[in-house]
């Protein structure tokens, strides 16, 4: 199985990796920066490089259980035991660091369970269990205040039997955290946060930068959907 060091440091831009393994328009190798695409959070996107070739990474996701890096259509591949470089397009998984974290700041204004969610580099959003109004412009205000207190931003691991022990940790309702690897990955903002989250996030919460409450839908009786936008 790749190594996911980017579950223990998403600023990681790039790494040396060897393939393990190929397959149709897909290469396995033995660690990886690139986050493959779960939890409502896009697969990267990049470049894998090696002696005498160089190819795009169009996205990354399982495959097989496994991280498969998607390569363009007709694309050679390095075979298996070749050393390689991966890079991540840095701009594009930033931005989606920047907006995960917003969510789950959003998320801790407007305590309801959540129903789904979807990140984008130019729009996210996250559906809430709920019949209330939103108040946007009180929860855009309170969205930037939880901006510029600069909370610490951090992730640490439990064990499931500690999840079973405390399910008011998980908040998603139409997903719940992956098991069978005996840990479980906790996302905490200091003061404002805590749930079970593999994406990728910021070290503080002032990183997010300017962002802002954009169209709230009503989806159905007992579901509204809040979007984000950055503004930069």
């Amino acid at each position: 199985m790749t190594t996911e060091l980017f579950r223990d440091d998403s600023y990681l831009k790039s790494c040396s990796a060897t393939v393990t393994d190929t397959g149709e328009q897909c290469v396995f190798v033995d660690q990886t920066v690139f986050y493959p695409l779960g939890g409502g959070q896009p697969g990267d996107t990049g470049t894998l490089r090696w002696v005498g070739g160089d190819v795009r990474i169009v996205d990354t996701r399982y495959v097989d259980g496994d991280i498969g890096h998607i390569v363009e259509d007709g694309a050679a591949i390095p075979a298996a035991g070749t050393d390689v470089e991966l890079a991540i397009d840095w701009d594009r998984r930033y931005r989606h660091m920047r907006m995960h974290t917003a969510m789950h700041l959003l998320g801790s204004i407007l305590l309801y369970p959540v129903t789904g969610g979807n990140i984008s580099a130019e729009k996210s959003r996250l559906d809430f269990d709920m019949e209330d109004t939103v108040d946007k412009d009180a929860v855009g205000e309170s969205l930037s205040r939880l901006v510029d207190e600069d909370h610490p931003v951090s992730c640490r691991w439990i064990s499931e039997e500690e999840l079973d022990a405390n399910p008011e940790l998980v908040r998603t309702m139409s997903v719940q955290p992956p098991r069978g690897k005996g840990s479980i990955r906790l996302l905490e903002i200091a003061g404002v946060d805590l749930q079970p989250c593999g994406g990728t996030h910021l070290r503080s919460t002032a990183e997010v930068g300017a962002v802002r409450i954009g169209k709230v839908e009503k989806k159905g009786r007992q579901n509204r959907r809040v979007n984000i936008h950055l503004d930069d």
